[in-house]
């Protein structure tokens, strides 16, 4: 079975690809399957955008449709960036861009305290769907440490490893990250759906 991926994130694609082809399932890019489809994230929550995300790439594709939407939530900034996380700041901004942004606007705050998010979809051309969410607490770091991972890694602080997400190696960030949390979930749903075919 192949499942196309509703993202250009090559990082997002090895995390799936880990989990998902124990089911023997292969996961895609949509460049990879031709596609270029952008979808305005217009959704008020990390589920809903993923929801079209993969609803856009299975209509576009006829395959099944696999998104993930993501990101850090800040306590002292009310939630922000939150859905916002990939475009903090604007367009003009990288991920180092974005998360000097962040540490910027953390000056003074007196709690640090933030999670990360990551809410899965997947649609099939009869219309199925399995959603799954996932939640990593964390702090937001006084200065980026670790050049692993991507986006925000380098300043989530996992108090309990005493590490960034950028210090893990991809198997302990699996272990213990938003998506890894999220990627389990939708595991489970997915055998069990398989299983009903």
């Amino acid at each position: 079975m192949k499942f196309i991926l509703a993202s250009q994130n090559s990082h997002k694609l090895a995390e799936m690809q880990s989990i998902l082809s124990a089911h023997g399932v292969e996961v895609v890019l949509q460049s990879e399957a031709g596609l270029h489809v952008e979808v305005e994230e217009t959704g008020a929550t990390f589920a809903e955008n993923a929801m079209l995300k993969a609803r856009a790439v299975m209509e576009a594709s006829g395959l099944p449709a696999i998104a993930d939407d993501s990101g850090v939530c800040v306590d002292a900034l009310n939630g922000a960036p939150g859905v916002y996380s990939a475009r903090y700041g604007g367009e003009g901004l990288d991920d180092v861009g974005r998360y000097k942004l962040l540490l910027e606007n953390m000056r003074g705050a007196g709690s640090r305290t933030a999670h990360f998010t990551s809410a899965i979809a997947c649609m099939f051309p009869n219309g199925d769907t399995i959603e799954a969410e996932g939640i990593c607490p964390g702090t937001i770091a006084f200065a980026p440490q670790g050049d692993g991972g991507f986006g925000y890694d380098p300043v989530f602080f996992l108090p309990e490893l005493r590490k960034t997400y950028a210090q893990l190696t991809p198997e302990e960030k699996a272990a213990v990250s938003h998506r890894g949390k999220a990627l389990a979930v939708f595991d489970g749903k997915l055998r069990a759906y398989l299983e009903k075919q």
